[in-house]
């Protein structure tokens, strides 16, 4: 695959073979994200869970310490009263089954992240196969699916993010953006990682975290050290 001259002279700073602490990393990732739009900072995390299990599976949600530096757009499905608590809470969009041809046939997903009622998931799981391939589909684990509304909005709003196992075993999320402080994506980071880690399944036997990487959007990836996450 053919790189641009600005990821390789990125690259140039980065030796492959080495596994970084935290601080020099993300130093290091920083320096390489000179795109001319304020990139996103993402962590890779390669797992020794096999997800085919659900005993393996993993998926939560955090609230980062900083946000992600992204506005997030909420589509909350509810009805009654819950309607009006989610506007007054700061959704972007409320409604209920009339949203669903919108959805399904015109296509519309001008929204980040879904919220529902427990008692509108009959309604919602009707466009599992246009919401669910997007990692859209509300989770109770992620704290989607609530009658608490005001604090699902409000979480993801402050910077909540979801983590899950994709099909290769791996979990990406954005831990915030190049303009921000090696401090505020070190805070970031670390709570991540807290939540990983305590996600760990009991169930496996061997290596949890086979590799961390962080990199921005147009940049190489800086791998860290693993060891200090055991």
């Amino acid at each position: 695959m053919k790189r641009g001259k600005k990821y390789t002279e990125a690259a140039k700073g980065i030796d492959k073979a080495a596994q970084y602490d935290t601080a020099e990393a993300i130093s290091l990732v920083k320096k390489s994200a000179v795109a001319k739009f304020d990139e996103t900072i993402e962590a890779h995390i390669r797992t020794g869970c096999d997800g085919r299990h659900a005993d393996q599976q993993i998926r939560g949600a955090v609230v980062l310490p900083h946000g992600t530096g992204k506005a997030v757009k909420v589509l909350v499905f509810a009805k009654g009263d819950k309607l009006d608590e989610a506007l007054a809470a700061g959704a972007d969009h409320v409604g209920g089954e009339e949203l669903i041809p919108k959805i399904q046939n015109d296509g519309w997903l001008d929204f980040d992240v879904v919220v529902a009622t427990p008692d509108m998931m009959g309604v919602v799981g009707r466009l599992g196969r246009v919401l669910g391939p997007k990692g859209l589909m509300p989770n109770p684990k992620a704290g989607t699916v609530t009658m608490d509304v005001t604090k699902a909005i409000n979480d993801i709003k402050a910077g909540k993010i979801e983590y899950r196992l994709d099909r290769t075993n791996i979990i990406h999320v954005p831990i915030g953006k190049a303009s921000f402080s090696e401090e505020q994506l070190a805070d970031n980071f670390q709570t991540l990682m807290d939540a990983i880690i305590k996600a760990r399944p009991s169930v496996l036997k061997g290596q949890y975290l086979k590799s961390v990487t962080l990199a921005p959007t147009m940049g190489p990836g800086v791998k860290l050290n693993t060891a200090k996450f055991v």
